[in-house]
């Protein structure tokens, strides 16, 4: 995965989990409370039908009180009259008074006659819920509700009946009626299916409303990836460029080195050994003082070879460390330029490592070339040494200072400055650069302590004290 595509998923992960949790809280919430209300709903309306029970047996009793409170147990004429007038008492399409008496017999069931006169103890609803039995026993203790499916006269249909039964007990017989609540059934199948479809309509909510962040995301990083991109390629460029320029302007101080300095050295051996050739040629004994001036000028090709050499690459800081390979500079620097130069330096327990090294000595001899040619310094002072946050070089002068806003400044933003800043940062270090009104100018580069490596081993520090 790249950076784009592990940022997308940072940023996108989160969100879909989000979106997951609170979906899930939303649709438990959502049918906990629905279930609440649906619940409190069918027993509101199971109450409203258990009063309506209720009254019509009401009626019914009160109907033929009279009957039964003057018959006596045994009073077949009166049983007889009560069981006309509750065969008689019918209301709605399916509403109807029963009977059945202790022992399980049926003796009034004006809506299904086929139950009269026969023994139904022990039988149950298609769902094994007892009905005959049921009933007896609620009568026996004065009353109560059962619940059971039964088919519906006006359709022929198994449905849910809610029964209310009470008890005779001269005559032991169970009177009971019952209605059928299937529209309460119906009613709450109804209210949850529509619990459902608001959670999955709600669900489809936070879908559509998490699909439209993550495109949101997605455009919005895509926007940015682009821009980035492109901003990255313009940085690029302009890098790239420098670097050129940088190359360029190397080679360009190489040649002027080779054509300033060695090649008139090179052409001037050349002379004398032409001249004391000739002498020699012609017996003049002053040819030896040509051979000798040649071979003088020889050794000063030689020493700005080196010195070349030096500059592009010094071995001293290869061989002894970043503390002799600054020591050597600035003692070059001084003698070049006549500018008082003070050393300090603190020898690392600790090595640099080779980036920090290379990069710490390019700073400085970055800002020793800048001294030389703008600041118009007459003493330089350097100080190298490390800490418990890694190493700090500082370099200061007393020239006349760097000001961005100065038009006879312009190396202020020059690609020194910058590719000294750019070395220090690809170390994670920081460079600061201050300079006043009155003169002057300190250069600070500070390494963090990831860039020093562990302590060698005491002959290895008393060998090579370095840094």
């Amino acid at each position: 995965m790249n950076y784009g595509q592990k940022l997308f998923l940072t940023a996108t992960l989160p969100l879909i989990l989000a979106a997951v949790a609170i979906s899930v809280l939303v649709t438990l919430q959502s049918r906990q409370l629905a279930e609440r209300e649906i619940r409190q709903l069918e027993e509101q309306l199971i109450a409203a039908k258990r009063a309506e029970l209720k009254n019509y047996l009401s009626l019914a009793r009160n109907a033929v009180i009279n009957i039964y409170g003057r018959a006596g147990p045994d009073d077949e004429a009166a049983k007889l009259e009560v069981t006309r007038t509750l065969a008689a008492m019918l209301y709605g399409q399916d509403g109807y008074f029963f009977v059945f008496d202790y022992d399980g017999n049926n003796l009034v069931s004006p809506r299904k006659t086929d139950l009269i006169g026969a023994n139904w103890s022990g039988m149950t609803d298609p769902n094994g819920i007892e009905i005959t039995d049921a009933l007896i026993r609620l009568a026996r203790t004065g009353g109560g509700y059962h619940t059971y499916d039964w088919p519906k006269p006006s359709t022929g249909e198994i449905a849910r009946m809610a029964v209310y039964v009470i008890g005779f007990q001269d005559w032991r017989w169970a009177i009971g009626t019952g209605v059928f609540i299937d529209d309460v059934v119906a009613t709450v199948a109804a209210s949850r299916e529509q619990v459902e479809t608001r959670v999955q309509r709600t669900f489809l909510y936070i879908g559509g409303i998490t699909l439209a962040a993550l495109l949101l995301v997605f455009t919005s990083g895509l926007f940015i990836n682009i821009r980035d991109r492109r901003l990255a390629d313009a940085k690029l460029k302009k890098l790239t460029q420098r670097v050129f320029d940088a190359q360029e302007e190397e080679r360009r101080r190489v040649a002027r080195e080779l054509h300033d300095g060695i090649s008139q050295i090179l052409v001037g051996v050349r002379f004398s050994l032409e001249i004391a050739k000739r002498r020699l040629a012609n017996g003049d004994s002053a040819g030896s003082d040509n051979l000798d001036q040649g071979i003088e000028h020889l050794s000063g090709a030689i020493q700005e070879v080196r010195r070349i050499s030096r500059d592009l690459r010094p071995g001293v800081l290869d061989d002894l460390g970043l503390g002799p390979a600054i020591r050597t500079l600035a003692e070059d620097f001084g003698q070049r330029t006549g500018t008082e130069v003070s050393f300090d330096t603190v020898v690392f327990r600790n090595r640099l490592d080779e980036e920090a090294k290379i990069a710490l000595y390019r700073v400085a001899q970055e800002a020793m070339t800048n001294i030389e040619r703008h600041s118009g310094a007459t003493h330089v002072a350097i100080d190298l040494r490390g800490h418990s946050r890694g190493a700090t070089l500082k370099i200061s002068d007393n020239g006349r200072g760097i000001h961005p806003d100065d038009p006879t400044n312009a190396h202020a933003t020059g690609l020194g400055l910058r590719n000294m800043q750019e070395r220090v940062e690809q170390l994670n270090g920081t460079l600061r650069i201050q300079s006043s009104r009155n003169g002057g100018t300190l250069v600070e580069a500070n390494v963090p302590l990831t860039h020093l490596l562990p302590p060698q081993d005491r002959l290895g520090d008393e060998t090579r004290a370095t840094a």
